[in-house]
């Protein structure tokens, strides 16, 4: 991913598998937060787009997910 940023790659991922992790709506609004934090914590080294639309959509399909299993 970046090689430059070793550290915004583990949060990423560790960001990514908070969501895939989430069974509930509470847990995904934590989720969320998490991505609001991560966008803005690294929004001052310029980190690619990509991160910030692949959040979104883990988030997304993971209310989905969570959403149709109740």
């Amino acid at each position: 991913m970046v090689n430059q940023h070793p550290q915004l790659e583990l949060a990423y991922d560790k960001t990514i598998s908070v969501i895939r992790s989430c069974k509930t709506k509470s847990q995904l609004e934590g989720a969320s937060s998490m991505v609001r934090n991560f966008k803005n914590l690294y929004k001052r080294i310029g980190y690619p787009k990509v991160l910030s639309y692949s959040l979104d959509e883990t988030l997304k399909q993971q209310y989905i997910i969570a959403r149709c299993q109740h």
